[in-house]
């Protein structure tokens, strides 16, 4: 069981794109009929994390930028700011994140302090509250779950896991599948249903079977051991439990896809059955009986992604002993939950997923890990106090003006492309006269109307929202998209681009230094979140965005010619990729990162054009010794100074869509000319690509 199987699956099937790798938060809600709580008042000032911007006395003088940029701009910052125990990585996404959080903080203290609070002022109280009760957790132990647990142990026949794993779904519980609407690939005005590959515990397929994650698997079989003594089996059984479940995943393995087939094809997403057929197909798990059991009439068509998944599936219904479904849902239910459950819990589920796995030395507080749940299952309902106290109307104006000259910009490189032909041409444009940008936070809040918390249970609080979050992204199926939405909540440090509904999402806690500071000059500043903004509209026109037409829907609008000449040039920026060694003896997956990598080039190409429109009437001379062209870019390499624990890199290297942040800072600047003339670099040098090997797309 996941709380997270919840997400629209735009977002849970990574098919909107965002800046740099995150955990993506459920929007959520606000009461529309109750009155409106008191704003409480936080003073900025008083806050301890401080934003991260460019700084000509972290620069290293004794680096030439022209052999190692990154060196160049990072190299002390990073020496200086290891990673914190309590973290995986470091640098200005996080750094803003723990800002965001501690402004968070102060916020719910003060929500849940109210008395005879209504809507989402009690809401987000009341999970705060019950979160924050470490003793009453901890004396609870595991009873909150032992109902589910019982229903687990009552499993014995195919039939009656199957209706065990339909009626999960039905309270917000999913297991083995994900499942959730989008809108349809076809006609992206309205929304589907989606079913797709899920029920693994480790990071990818790959680790299930790759000589090189043997000591994971071994530590991870221990980590389902110990999740299932916690639960109440014996030592033996528990190990033998352990090895079943080991078993049982690796077989989902085998039929699964990668993360870099999921990635660089988003077509896999999209496979449209009648609801008759997808019985047909997994005959054990009758989909007309999943659909009933949501309180959902069978629709005309639903997408099966992973069609050989499902089918898999199916025959493990009939041929895998009642007892190791028992064992793998037992192990799913608890593992999933204990994040939520008492210390014994927490600390198991951290020692395998956080310090084994990603090198975290130490659990986050306990404040921090409330405030990450909160911004999973109502994290829009606390973005609308954020955006109170953190946010300013002319910050959100000049955000305006910065998108208006970013898609001035790329309008004129899309003219100007030579490789493009005029029907092409014509249609790249129809797309980028339809991009919508979304800059802050919603101009719609949601409606949390429905949703019931109290002080008692933490655990009952957070499935009652599971369920309340499933009702919601149901009720959308079959019905038209609504274009106000978000994928992201006003707090998070990201950005985004849905090419489903050909938009751009800047969420208010990204604008901050060094992304954006308003008293920063204007290289800085489109260095950094003009950067940011021409990433996004890129995502339209990398690999796979530009599969997406100006509507949104998915269907190819290039010549065969043009087609070609794009992949030609995308494969040279695979190849260029692929030559950076992270750690030694693993390389850069240059296909996994393409989308990536296209929108960082694009988009640091598109900005420095708006750059110059910005400065054509405008004499400005060298702050801090360097000219504006020089701050442009050091501002784009202090966007990616991160600091990684050697096995989060490891993960990530193998998952991530985005490249190490250290080859994002100089992969792009190495293509552009621009970058060679603002720092004088020549011929031969590191940082300067040259002939063929130099890449231009967009």
């Amino acid at each position: 069981m996941t709380l997270r199987s919840l997400k629209p699956l735009a977002l849970a099937l990574a098919v909107t794109v965002a800046l740099a790798a995150c955990q993506k938060t459920e929007a959520p809600v606000e009461t529309a009929a109750a009155p409106e709580a008191p704003k409480p008042l936080v003073d900025l000032g008083t806050l301890k994390t401080t934003t991260i911007s460019m700084q000509a006395s972290d620069l290293d003088t004794g680096i030439a930028a022209c052999q190692d940029f990154n060196a160049f701009v990072n190299s002390k910052w990073l020496n200086a700011n290891p990673v914190p125990a309590d973290r995986s990585t470091w640098g200005p996404f996080v750094v803003l994140s723990e800002r965001s959080l501690e402004i968070q903080q102060k916020l719910v203290e003060n929500l849940a302090a109210q008395a005879n609070a209504t809507g989402t002022a009690k809401l987000i109280g009341d999970v705060w509250a019950t979160g924050m009760d470490e003793a009453t957790i901890n004396a609870a132990g595991i009873a909150p779950i032992q109902p589910i647990l019982d229903q687990v142990a009552a499993l014995q026949t195919p039939e009656s896991i199957a209706a065990f794993l339909a009626a999960s779904y039905a309270k917000g519980q999913g297991y083995v599948f994900g499942f959730g609407p989008s809108a349809d690939f076809k006609d992206s005005s309205v929304n589907i249903a989606y079913a797709s590959q899920a029920g693994l515990g480790l990071p990818d397929r790959d680790y299930y079977f790759d000589e090189k994650h043997a000591g994971v698997r071994e530590a991870y079989q221990a980590h389902v051991a110990n999740v299932l003594k916690l639960a109440g089996a014996d030592e033996a059984t528990a190990a033998a439990q352990a090895k079943d479940v080991m078993a049982f995943e690796t077989r989902l393995a085998k039929v699964s896809m990668s993360s870099e087939q999921l990635s660089r094809d988003v077509e896999l997403y999209y496979n449209p059955v009648s609801v008759a057929d997808a019985d047909a197909l997994t005959p054990n798990f009758k989909w007309s009986a999943f659909f009933a059991a949501q309180g959902l009439d069978s629709p005309a068509m639903f997408s099966l992604a992973q069609p050989d998944f499902h089918k898999e599936v199916n025959a493990m219904l009939a041929d895998v002993p009642a007892a190791t479904w028992q064992a793998y849902l037992r192990y799913q239910t608890v593992d999933n939950l204990s994040p939520f459950l008492s210390q014994a819990f927490a600390e198991e589920n951290f020692n395998f997923y956080g310090k084994t796995l990603n090198g975290q030395a130490e659990m986050q507080p306990r404040w921090k890990r409330v405030l990450n749940t909160i911004n999973g299952q109502m994290g829009e309902a606390l973005g609308k106090e954020y955006v109170e106290v953190a946010f300013s109307p002319e910050a959100k104006e000049r955000m305006q003006t910065l998108v208006a000259n970013l898609g001035t910009a790329l309008k004129a490189r899309i003219e100007n492309l030579a490789w493009m032909g005029d029907e092409t041409k014509a249609k790249a444009l129809e797309k980028w006269a339809a991009f919508t940008p979304k800059i802050g936070y919603p101009d719609k809040w949601r409606d949390w109307s429905g949703l019931a918390t109290s002080r008692d249970t933490y655990v009952g609080n957070l499935m009652a929202a599971a369920e309340f979050n499933h009702k919601f992204n149901l009720a959308k199926i079959g019905q038209p998209v609504d274009k106000t939405e978000w994928g992201m909540s006003p707090q998070t440090v990201n950005a985004y681009y849905n090419p489903l509904a050909n938009e751009i999402v800047f969420p208010a806690a990204i604008l901050q230094p060094p992304f954006f500071d308003p008293n920063a000059d204007d290289a800085v500043n489109y260095g950094g979140i003009g950067a940011v903004i021409g990433h996004e509209m890129i995502h339209g026109y990398d690999d796979q965005g530009s599969r997406f037409d100006a509507k949104g829907n998915f269907q190819n609008w290039w010549s065969d010619k043009d087609k070609t000449g794009f992949e030609a040039l995308t494969s040279k920026l695979v190849d260029q990729f692929n030559g950076y060694e992270s750690i030694e003896g693993i390389m850069v997956n240059g296909k996994l990162t393409l989308g990536e990598n296209i929108a960082d080039l694009g988009g640091l190409s598109v900005a420095y054009d708006a750059l110059q429109s910005e400065l054509a009437n405008k004499r400005v001379g060298e702050i801090d010794g360097y000219t504006p062209d020089q701050r442009f870019f050091m501002n784009w390499a202090t966007v990616w100074r991160v600091n990684f624990k050697p096995e989060a890199l490891k993960v990530r290297l193998q998952t991530d869509s985005h490249a190490p942040a250290n080859f994002r800072a100089i992969g792009a600047p190495s293509n552009m000319p621009a970058f060679a003339q603002a720092f004088g670099c020549k011929e031969g040098d590191p940082m300067v690509r040259s002939g063929d090997a130099k890449i231009a797309i967009w």
